[in-house]
């Protein structure tokens, strides 16, 4: 069982998750969360910490941010775009038990000191910037490292908030050109 209390945003993710693994959630119903959900969200990160798990698109990204702002030592996990759409929907529902536990099992923390471990530079070092190609390597590599999706700035700002060193970027980056 996951220790932590999932969060996502609605039924049909809550029956997702719990098809894939042993957890507690909590749906948010949308971008409106109502005051009785944001205190049971404040409890389950008291107690026993959560994980922030949206959709990847965007109105799940501006759930995340504003979930994050509230409770910022919540993990997040992020499930590639791919594997989350059927149909045109995009959404965890959407999702095999299999990439549900793959997401779960990367969630990260934000880290909470300011770090810079990695520049602009490093984004066009690595060809994750200003390069043919650069999105899909940005995607690929997003979707090994668990943090998800990003335009260059978005993904930039990822791999310093969440941990990511230098040597995961770089062994990432190796086992996706081997693909």
């Amino acid at each position: 069982m996951i220790k932590e209390i999932i969060v996502v945003e609605g039924r049909d993710d809550e029956a997702a998750v719990k098809r894939a693994v042993e957890a507690e959630t909590i749906a948010t119903h949308g971008y409106g969360i109502r005051q009785e959900t944001f205190a049971r969200i404040e409890k389950a990160y008291a107690e026993r910490g959560i994980i922030i798990f949206t959709d990847p698109d965007f109105a799940g990204e501006k759930i995340r941010k504003r979930l994050a702002e509230r409770f910022p030592l919540g993990k997040h996990a992020f499930l590639p775009r791919e594997e989350a759409s059927k149909d045109g929907d995009i959404g965890i529902e959407n999702a095999g038990q299999e990439s549900i536990r793959e997401a779960l099992g990367k969630a990260r923390p934000v880290m909470q000191e300011k770090r810079m471990e990695f520049q602009q530079e490093d984004m066009q070092k690595y060809g994750l910037a200003g390069i043919p190609g650069a999105a899909d390597k940005r995607d690929r590599l997003g979707k090994r490292l668990g943090i998800g999706y990003g335009n260059s700035k978005v993904f930039l700002n990822r791999l310093n908030q969440y941990g990511i060193q230098r040597h995961e970027l770089i062994r990432a980056a190796e086992e996706t050109e081997e693909e």
